[in-house]
Formats: structure tokens, sequence, C-alpha cells
């Protein structure tokens, strides 16, 4: 079901996405003009949201994956600075020195792809979005505790479907 969006309720929450996107960016003027770019977005395509996520997590998405593209296009590689992904792997080695085998990357991203919503959202946002546990639970409604359980039930599925593949 469509939800009309106004110009108010993206207004409302443009500081929130600015602050997710300085946290993945890093540097004030990329996530500025990110941010303008996903509020360019949403307008035009405003009439395609659907209101199965909130407004702020469709938001997210869309910054997100301006964001990567970005750093795709400028030749970086995507890091984890809070050492979260390193928290994956349980045999000693690191996540992050697997990320840079692009073959080994793609399996970590190909396992997170086929991982069940909200499974995925909520890791997604904890590593890559560096949220803290408390904005989670916000975006989706819940406690923090239910923030912190579905994010190690997906760690726990992560880790162990990569260990089926064979990449730890």
């Amino acid at each position: 079901m469509a939800k009309d969006i106004t110009y108010e309720m993206l207004c409302a929450e443009y500081e929130a996405v600015y602050r997710y996107l300085f946290s993945l960016c890093r540097n004030r003027e990329d996530a500025e003009d990110i941010t303008q770019e996903v509020f360019l977005r949403a307008m035009r395509a405003k009439d395609g949201f659907a209101s199965e996520s909130s407004l702020y997590t469709w938001l997210c998405a869309i910054g997100k994956n301006l964001w990567l593209n970005r750093c795709r296009a400028a030749g970086r590689e995507v890091q984890d600075g809070d050492g979260v992904i390193g928290d994956l792997a349980s045999d000693g080695g690191s996540l992050e020195d697997a990320l840079c085998e692009k073959d080994t990357a793609m399996g970590i991203h190909r396992v997170l792809h086929g991982l069940d919503e909200p499974y995925k959202e909520v890791f997604s946002l904890r590593v890559f979005g560096q949220l803290a546990f408390s904005d989670i639970a916000r975006i989706f409604g819940k406690t923090e505790s239910w923030a912190r359980v579905t994010y190690h039930r997906a760690k726990n599925r992560i880790v162990d479907e990569m260990k089926k593949e064979g990449l730890l």
C-alpha cells in the first residue's frame, strides 16, 4: 500500500538521514552531497514508496546505495571502522581481511543478500550503517533487546553459511 509523502515529512527526516550517511562516509562534504541526492531522488520517486518500511529506512537505503556506488566508482574499499565485521570471524581470522579478496567479499555479500528480513536489514544497519542498537530499535519500533538479539542471530547465520561455503 503506497503512502503519500509530503515535503514536510521528508524534511523531518533530513538530519537523521544526514547523520546516518555521515557515519558511512566519515566526511562532511560527501555526506552533505549524498544527502542532497537522496532527497532529490526521494522527491522524484515518492509515488513509488510503499509503506512496507519506514520513511527513514527507505531514505537510508537510497543513501546507502548512493554511497556504495560512489565508493565503487572511486575504487575505494568499503570498511567497517567499528570492527563489527571483524567480530564475525570466530576462527581468529578477520572478515575485514576476507573483504579485501574480491571472491571472498562477493561470497560474504551473497550470504548477506540471502538472509531473510529483518535479519538482513538489522545486520546492514549495524555493520554498514554503524547504528547503535537503540537507533535500530527505534527504526523498527521494537526494543533495544530485540535489535541486539536479531543482530546476533543474523551474525550467527552469516557465519554458519560462510563456513558451509568454505569462506571461513
